[in-house]
């Protein structure tokens, strides 16, 4: 995190160099288009580009954190492990299930997204082809789908 930080930063520094190098050639111009102040331009053209390609890398950064902590709370909400915080109760009202049991649930909720985009909808849905099915005989839920 530290080096995107100091990516942005630099980045940010050299895009606001090239902005007070062209006000500069500019002014030494009294406002003349000249050699100077198109290499000038052309130098701050580069730079802003520079410092919207350490946003976007910034961004992705941030985002991908941001689902990963979203993940790990998932898991830890379902799996129990979340301890409770002063002044909360410590339980949601629902019993904790493994990672495992997550994660297969999970597989089965894309693998149903997968087959309503695909437009084939409940009919498949319920007959379910897939012989590696998300759905396990040993939890009750799943044995009575």
């Amino acid at each position: 995190m530290d080096s995107i930080v100091e990516a942005l930063n630099s980045a940010y520094q050299d895009f606001v160099a090239a902005a007070a190098i062209v006000l500069e050639s500019k002014e030494s111009s009294n406002g003349q288009k000249t050699a100077a102040t198109d290499a000038a331009l052309e130098n701050f053209k580069q730079r802003w580009e520079l410092f919207r390609v350490a946003c976007d890398q910034a961004e992705e950064f941030v985002e991908a954190v941001k689902q990963r902590i979203g993940s790990e709370c998932l898991v830890d909400e379902a799996t129990g492990s979340v301890s409770a915080k002063p002044g909360q109760s410590a339980s949601s009202g629902l019993q904790p299930i493994s990672a495992v049991r997550l994660e297969q649930m999970s597989k089965a909720v894309r693998w149903l997204v997968i087959e309503l985009q695909r437009g084939s909808g409940a009919s498949s849905a319920s007959a379910h082809p897939n012989p590696s099915a998300p759905f396990d005989a040993r939890f009750s839920e799943d044995v009575a789908q």
